[in-house]
């Protein structure tokens, strides 16, 4: 309760009380924004607002701390991503009442071409951040629901689109950073450092339709311990602490046990080149082509062993192995776009996502990895998605069509091998082998009639999905013993029809309301599918996986009502959404009646909640802008036979609470002074709401305060400091979230 009474204390919503002075301050909102979307850019949003959306831009930008891309979104309403450490590639975005690992409910784009690794659905299948650098984003857009029949069923949480910058002169930037977070933790006393350096360039034809843009980043950065090992210290060491918030798993009241290590710190290694050409023709044709390169090295090489034997020397679990991963990546895409007619345009696009590496060594022991011995060798490839869309536009005698189809294609290949010396490949054996594929065709078509004051959407989505080519490689046991045996999956089949409504009614100028309907489905992905294990004839385990798991059926309504007090705005939401077969990993009943730990379809769950969202801006004094949302969340399992005491329970890490805000004061011209804050109560563990904690295991509660000084010591040149996480709150996501950290930031531009 404390920590709940010193966010509101805390919060720009005490902006509130001064409505009536708001009344005769001046009315800055950008002439581009209309009165639904939440937040001033200075171009429209890019994707359809229905329900509640938020476009963000260089005026939000500039009161954050961002080490990563997805930092510029840290304060949106009702909103998070799951961000452990600087460079986390495992970065899931979630919207209201979604889960910090269901991935595969957001539908992330850059430029217009899909980032959304829906080879899975869990934190190590996160948008691929890495392929953008925070000094190129023009413009972070954020929907939330699957109100338009635009986007696939993915959209079930909401979409992030993500713009960054094309150039209209010739222009560059560079800029650059240095990280440092001291940590406190357990018998782990450290500090972590970091640095990154962006650098870009752009250039406009003078007198034709051409554009380029260059950019780049390099990004090194080691972050704190995400785990700690824990069990019974052997006999005659010392060093072990007790964490007196760590019961035994599963075994709640029982004695705490000794934390006897720390996970190596992630040293990570990343770099991200772009190109960017630009074609806008006199008679309204346009293209666009994107090339984005990401490396990434997770190279965790040093666990922190508390344990020393009575001769000093150094005592470390097993588990607490050593790892380096390795990946390529690359995005391509090419958008084109031109009028057919005077009321008609077509636009068409392409893109695809390639895995060129990804190399997992990881040592069996800690004791291999201090020697270079035995270990394992995790290997993708090909791993890759492609998606491709076409879109036909008509103006209709003042209503507006739209109509298209798109299409995609996922598919994963992955091999085990173990290695006589872990670092290397050299000599690697076969183990086992993973793969599969799954495929989506879709057409769709929305109608927009304005009919003043009120403006009709109608809207509907086809859905066609086909999951095939999966299967599993291992050796067999018995009569096929030292043989290869591959068990292949079933093709499966499915269909989602997707209807959409929304209706806005402009009350007056300073005032409108919206409702949206919507029905999505959200289909398997390869990870949720091809999940299952071979028994020594090489048949399928049937109680190692769900061979009929079902698509993700939701039924979703928002109702904004938005209204402007001179230089505030208001917009109040209330959303509600029901989900049919939610995909789920958790413990429970198998169709076989037997317990089991994999993805399971629950039967239903539910959530409904309320946004207020309050933007002032020059408000009481010149200069100072406020942004600040408050959000109640309640979010239950409705029915679950799997695992029926389940029912009933609030659905794991989705707080009741969500508080972000944003304070933003201009000392002087050249001087900013901005205050973060981002709270969210504590949310049950597990899916039971058996476990609740504040340590290392448990989903915690989560309070920061963070500040920012910029300076724009010239036209071209700025510098900036700032901390995150000021009070030095200590909050858990399972994983340890960053403890205080500094940046300092220095940028140029032409």
């Amino acid at each position: 309760m404390t920590r709940i009474l010193l966010a509101l204390g805390a919060s720009p919503l005490a902006l509130l009380a001064f409505a009536a002075h708001a009344e005769e301050a001046a009315d800055t909102q950008s002439a581009t924004d209309t009165i639904l979307v939440v937040g001033q850019t200075t171009k429209a949003i890019s994707i359809e607002p229905r329900g509640l959306s938020v476009s963000l831009g260089d005026e939000q930008f500039a009161g954050i701390n961002a080490q990563n891309v997805e930092d510029l979104m840290k304060y949106a309403p009702d909103f998070f991503v799951r961000k452990r450490y600087a460079g986390d590639s495992n970065g899931v975005p979630g919207f209201r009442g979604t889960h910090s690992t269901q991935s595969a409910r957001t539908l992330v784009m850059v430029d217009g071409f899909t980032v959304s690794n829906f080879l899975g659905n869990s934190f190590g299948y996160a948008p691929k951040w890495g392929v953008v650098g925070p000094g190129e984003v023009e413009q972070f857009d954020v929907v939330y629901g699957p109100y338009s029949a635009r986007h696939a069923g993915n959209s079930m949480g909401g979409i992030v689109s993500i713009t960054t910058r094309s150039p209209d002169r010739t222009e560059a930037f560079v800029t650059v950073q240095g990280l440092a977070q001291p940590y406190d933790q357990f018998a782990t006393h450290d500090t972590y450092w970091g640095y990154s350096a962006e650098a870009g360039f752009g250039a406009r034809q003078k007198d034709g339709p051409w554009s380029i843009r260059l950019s780049g980043r390099h990004f090194r950065n080691d972050g704190q311990p995400m785990s700690f090992y824990g069990g019974t210290p052997p006999a005659g060491t010392t060093g072990a602490v007790i964490d007196p918030g760590q019961a035994i798993p599963n075994a709640p009241g029982l004695p705490t046990f000794p934390i006897l290590a720390a996970q190596s710190p992630a040293a990570i290694t990343q770099d991200q080149a772009k190109l960017r050409i630009g074609y806008d023709g006199e008679g309204g044709a346009t293209g666009e082509l994107l090339l984005a390169y990401w490396h990434n090295l997770d190279s965790q090489t040093a666990p922190d062993c508390y344990l020393r034997d009575g001769a000093g020397n150094i005592a470390c679990p097993a588990g607490a192995k050593w790892s380096r991963t390795l990946r390529d990546e690359l995005l391509a895409g090419l958008r084109l776009a031109a009028p057919l007619s005077g009321a008609v345009g077509v636009q068409a696009s392409v893109s695809t996502y390639q895995i060129l590496r990804s190399d997992g060594f990881t040592s069996n022991s800690w004791a291999a990895g201090a020697s270079d011995g035995a270990g394992l060798l995790a290997r993708q490839g090909p791993t890759y998605w492609w998606t491709g869309e076409l879109t036909l536009t008509a103006d209709l005698a003042g209503a507006q069509l739209a109509a298209g189809g798109s299409a995609n294609l996922y598919a994963t290949d992955a091999a085990n091998h173990t290695t006589s010396h872990w670092r290397s490949d050299e000599g690697a054996a076969f183990s086992s082998r993973t793969f599969g594929k799954t495929r989506d065709l879709a057409a769709w078509a929305e109608l927009r009639v304005p009919l003043d004051p009120v403006t009709l959407t109608l809207g509907a989505r086809f859905e066609d999905w086909r999951a095939f080519d999966g299967g599993i490689t291992r050796f067999g046991t018995g009569a096929l013993a030292g043989r290869r045996v591959t068990g292949r999956y079933a093709s499966r089949h499915a269909a989602g029809f997707q209807p959409k409504a929304s209706v806005t009614w402009t009350i007056d100028p300073d005032s409108e309301l919206q409702l949206s309907l919507a029905k999505a489905t959200r289909f398997p992905t390869v990870g949720e599918l091809f999940q299952g294990s071979l028994n020594g004839d090489g048949s399928f385990n049937p109680d190692s996986f769900d061979p009929n798991l079902k698509p993700e059926r939701s039924t979703d309504a928002n109702l904004l009502l938005a209204h402007r007090f001179g230089g505030i705005k208001l917009t109040g939401s209330a959303f509600w959404q029901r989900v049919k077969d939610t995909i789920f990993s958790f413990t429970g009943f198998n169709a076989n009646g037997v317990t089991t730990a994999s993805f399971k379809n629950i039967d239903v769950t539910r959530q409904y909640g309320f946004e207020l969202i309050a933007e002032a801006r020059g408000m009481l004094v010149p200069g100072l802008d406020i942004d600040a949302n408050l959000a109640w969340i309640d979010s239950i399992t409705v029915r679950n036979h799997a695992a029926p005491a389940a029912e009933g329970v609030q659905f794991p890490r989705i707080p009741r609470w969500r508080l972000n805000g944003n304070l933003r004061y201009r000392v002087a011209r050249p001087v900013l002074v901005s205050i973060g804050m981002r709270y969210a109560s504590r949310p049950n563990t597990d899916l039971l709401g058996t476990q609740r904690g504040d340590t290392f295991g448990y989903a915690s509660e989560l309070f920061a305060l963070d500040a920012k000084v910029n300076w724009e010591v010239t036209g071209q040149l700025r510098v900036s400091a700032g901390v995150d996480n000021l009070t030095n709150d200590r909050a858990w996501v399972y994983h340890p979230y960053p403890q205080r950290s500094f940046l300092l930031e220095a940028g140029w531009k032409l």
